[in-house]
């Protein structure tokens, strides 16, 4: 006795067609998790481009500061540090205030129209406009 088995051509096509779909769908998730890792390496380097401007500002800012600092100092060695009462920084200028008779002429060789100096009966107020010596300092520098 001869048996014999009849495979129809609809099985072995739905069987290509399930792997040609299987195959497809790999496809589609690995251009999907491309797609998404390029995005997240995009992301990370906006991020460390933004990082890398806020350090390079902070450092500027820091330079800044310091200058600012020692122009203040230079202020008060030519001034006579035991003739100032107090040094405050108001807005965008150092306000130093010292004793009416202080000999100002060495401040105002320095700094010129940027010290603007006020007498009072009981003391003397000098403001020294930090924008203008920043701008200054840094064009100096460059």
């Amino acid at each position: 006795m001869i048996v014999t088995v009849k495979k129809s051509r609809k099985s072995k096509f739905i069987k290509l067609l399930s792997l040609l779909f299987v195959v497809g769908m790999f496809v589609a998730y690995y251009f999907y998790q491309s797609n998404k890792f390029q995005e997240q390496e995009l992301a990370a380097q906006k991020k460390l481009a933004a990082q890398k401007l806020e350090d390079e500002n902070n450092k500027k800012n820091a330079q800044i500061e310091k200058y600012i600092i020692l122009e203040i100092e230079k202020a008060v060695d030519l001034i006579g540090q035991e003739n100032v009462t107090y040094v405050k920084i108001i807005e965008n200028k150092a306000v130093i205030v010292c004793k009416k008779d202080v000999d100002l002429e060495a401040l105002m060789v320095r700094y010129g129209t940027l010290a603007l100096i006020k007498q009072t009966l009981n003391e003397t107020i000098i403001a020294l406009d930090l924008v203008q010596i920043a701008n200054g300092l840094l064009k100096n520098e460059s």
